[in-house]
């Protein structure tokens, strides 16, 4: 029998596209509930922190999700611009009411996820459940603290070294040296009642000897004596 290569060749190519095609349509499908089986909710952020759609979601460390989409809204009560996250997560993953979600860095310059911190409530999130997030932490923000700090510090700084305001003129004044050097020397050779205190050993012994006394006859200290 007269075989047509050309045509077989021709049918050969048509079902391999057919079968790429396909392969196609249901990678790019897999978001439809048919294949991907699980519930949706919202979370509420003043800021998404750059995190984007198809970023991972984490409850306890632990891959149970995706954020689907990032949306831009209105939020009239606060009268604030806010950001809602659309969040998927697999149908056999129970999160609690009174869980934390917050947005978080993998490493310090890695893709941000979306992180949940488990609640001990035992009621559950379910379909369409809104959750109000933990703003992330702005790195702006942090260093113009930063800023400001390092600017307040030099100008202490700077304060002392010139002898303004009250620790500078301490600092700078050499009679201060002068007087605390005086009264290191009085207690040094025992001056005063602080430097006896310190340097006569007859002055220790009966504190000491009082001490014992007193937790011998505590009865000591509520008697009065005649006058």
């Amino acid at each position: 029998m007269f075989r047509d290569e050309k045509l077989e060749l021709k049918v050969g190519l048509f079902m391999g596209a057919g079968i790429f095609l396909m392969f196609l349509i249901v990678f790019s499908i897999k978001d439809l509930s048919f294949f991907n089986k699980g519930y949706d909710i919202q979370v509420i952020f003043d800021t998404a922190g750059g995190i984007t759609r198809d970023a991972p979601v984490k409850l306890a460390g632990v891959n149970v999700g995706e954020v689907i989409s990032t949306d831009i809204f209105q939020d009239e009560t606060e009268n604030l611009t806010r950001v809602k996250l659309g969040v998927r997560v697999n149908g056999n993953v129970k999160i609690s009411e009174d869980a934390a979600a917050r947005i978080n860095t993998l490493g310090l310059l890695g893709e941000q996820y979306l992180e949940i911190t488990p609640g001990v409530s035992k009621k559950y999130l379910c379909e369409d459940s809104v959750v109000v997030g933990k703003n992330p932490l702005s790195v702006g923000n942090q260093i113009e603290k930063m800023n400001a700090f390092m600017e307040a510090a030099i100008k202490i700084l700077k304060q002392i070294e010139s002898g303004d305001g009250t620790l500078g003129k301490l600092l700078m004044d050499d009679t201060v040296y002068e007087d605390i050097a005086v009264i290191l020397n009085r207690l040094k050779n025992g001056e005063g009642t602080l430097g006896k205190l310190l340097v006569k050993e007859e002055i220790y012994d009966n504190v000491e000897e009082f001490t014992s006394d007193i937790k011998e006859h505590p009865w000591k200290l509520l008697h009065k004596t005649k006058d």
